[in-house]
């Protein structure tokens, strides 16, 4: 989700929820402590030079149960944000304690606002030798097994 995406979300509702994806709730009583532009700046495997930014919103939860945070609210702190923001439309990554720190990505599903996994992935799955997932074809996985027979004590397993 981009921000223009969340702060138009954000006046479609009249309470935030935020989703796990295990289907579970943020507490109602959850805090913005921070919202910040992260760039990281780095190298893939393969010796290509990467940057990515994003938006970067810090879900927090403290023991004040009567804490609820409008969304106006919400907006409020987006926009006070701007001068670190700035103007670009930038995605959004959302940090939520948990055991660690858990980094989502965020969609919306017209009720709630949903964190989703993030992945990690080889860039260069090319220099890496990975083959192209899509490339593959059931035949050519099934055909090194028909070719040859393994036996025990035959030294292919």
């Amino acid at each position: 989700m981009k921000i223009s995406e969340l702060k138009r979300n954000l006046n479609e509702v009249s309470s935030i929820n935020f989703k796990m994806p295990n289907g579970t709730y943020l507490p109602s009583h959850f805090h913005v402590t921070e919202v910040g532009l992260v760039t990281k700046h780095f190298i893939d495997c393969g010796g290509t030079e990467r940057k990515e930014t994003v938006a970067n919103f810090q879900l927090w939860e403290a023991g004040d149960y009567d804490h609820k945070l409008a969304p106006q609210k919400f907006l409020h702190i987006i926009n006070l944000s701007h001068k670190i923001l700035g103007d670009e439309d930038l995605s959004i990554e959302v940090e939520y304690q948990q055991n660690t720190i858990g980094k989502f990505g965020l969609e919306f599903d017209g009720n709630d606002f949903l964190l989703t996994e993030k992945q990690t992935a080889c860039l260069a799955q090319d220099a890496c030798g990975i083959p192209d997932k899509a490339k593959l074809q059931m035949v050519d996985l099934a055909a090194p097994a028909q070719s040859s027979s393994c036996t025990p004590g035959g030294g292919c397993c």
